[in-house]
């Protein structure tokens, strides 16, 4: 997966082919132009590559692209009465089961959503034998470029070659955006919050390397000379560094050591570490709690917690399902099929409850007559039951005159 996080989050790059300002692009170096990063005001240059280095935007990342990739997806058809029947079609094997020689299904859709999410774009050239789709290869370094009313896509490959694909040779697969075709990317504007993020990263690394303490001066009564200095200064080189921390300094020759009266709770830095924490995690729409953050006076675990998981997946998870569902059923769907095959992700994978939610849950369903005993079964990864009425809906009597208890079938 770090394949991806490294080298396929490049929809960034759509930013810089359509006239994004204020990148900052290396080219000319035999580096790829994906390379592209912006100065944030706090001083880091941020990219796709510089962010995955906070914890806060890998766990985010990881997190929503391997739930995302993990929920089944299946291919369905709808009947004249408006009812869905699930079709056991090659097409869904190929998008998600082994949609190239390299990877299985969960390690092609990891890539994609963490593209969308960072980039906000995610590209897949579309392999064929004729007209019929046979995989799906991930495009790791793709420029898109406006042609009409749509796009062509600049692919770089090694060598610094490049190629151009027209739009139906590439699954394009948007984040969020406004209008235009492409996706938001994520890196370009949340460049202040992600700057700010790696500079206190930056400093806590500092201040721990040096053992917690800070810098100080030496303080002497003579003037010393420049060679003097430069061995005064290879001497405190000795002591500097966090696994040096405590080692006692000798101090000769009228010399004294005084500290700089701050450390890092006057200066705050733990709770600018924390607050980036939750500002990182509204960029992603994931609730802090999900990444193993508790805000102020929360807890991980209650009922307030799996309200917050449930108002994530309502929010943060299925707007993405539908987000490409729509996208499938648009370009891959044959010609003749549109309008009638769909593709639909189990959201009730990602509801999976304790056994006695699930228990209270099955009832609900056989007592109401929404489900019949094998439909129950199946639910629970069990083999059908051979007696015809395990097909049979049942419902629930009751109150029944008592006349009725006597009758005999």
């Amino acid at each position: 997966m770090m394949r991806f996080f490294k080298a396929a989050l490049r929809g960034i790059r759509a930013e810089v082919a359509l006239g994004g300002e204020g990148w900052e692009v290396m080219s000319g170096t035999g580096r790829p132009l994906s390379t592209a990063g912006r100065r944030s005001s706090a001083g880091p240059m941020v990219s796709p590559d510089t962010i995955m280095n906070l914890s806060t935007v890998w766990a985010c990342t990881s997190a929503t692209a391997q739930l995302v990739a993990s929920l089944p997806c299946h291919l369905y058809e709808r009947g004249p009465n408006g009812r869905r029947t699930r079709l056991d079609d090659p097409l869904a094997a190929i998008l998600f089961d082994r949609p190239n020689t390299t990877q299985t299904g969960v390690e092609f859709w990891e890539g994609a959503i963490a593209q969308q999410l960072i980039g906000g774009n995610a590209y897949a050239r579309r392999l064929k034998v004729g007209n019929r789709l046979v995989g799906l290869e991930p495009l790791l370094d793709v420029t898109p470029k406006r042609k009409g009313g749509g796009f062509e896509y600049q692919v770089r490959e090694a060598g610094a070659r490049t190629r151009v694909l027209p739009a139906s040779e590439v699954l394009h697969l948007r984040g969020f955006g406004v209008g235009g075709g492409l996706g938001l990317s994520a890196v370009r504007y949340g460049t202040q919050s992600f700057g700010a993020a790696l500079a206190a990263e930056r400093s806590a690394a500092r201040v721990f390397s040096n053992g917690l303490q800070p810098s100080g001066v030496l303080q002497s009564k003579d003037t010393l000379t420049p060679d003097q200095r430069e061995t005064m200064q290879a001497v405190l080189d000795r002591y500097a560094g966090s696994e040096k921390a405590g080692k006692v300094m000798v101090l000769e020759a009228g010399l004294e050591f005084k500290t700089v009266q701050w450390n890092p709770e006057d200066v705050q830095l733990l709770e600018t570490r924390r607050f980036q924490v939750e500002e990182i995690c509204r960029w992603f729409g994931v609730p802090p709690v999900v990444i193993g953050h508790a805000g102020a006076g929360q807890t991980m675990w209650g009922t307030g917690v799996e309200a917050i998981l449930m108002g994530w997946l309502r929010t943060g998870i299925n707007p993405i399902l539908v987000r490409n569902e729509a996208r499938l059923n648009a370009e891959t769907i044959p010609p003749a099929k549109r309008g009638k095959w769909f593709w639909q992700y189990d959201r009730e994978a990602m509801l999976q409850m304790d056994s006695k939610a699930k228990g209270v849950f099955l009832s609900t369903m056989a007592t109401s007559g929404t489900m019949t005993a094998n439909e129950r079964r199946e639910r629970l990864g069990l083999e059908p039951h051979s007696d015809p009425q395990a097909n049979d809906l049942l419902g629930q009597t009751a109150l029944a005159p008592l006349r009725d208890l006597t009758k005999e079938d």
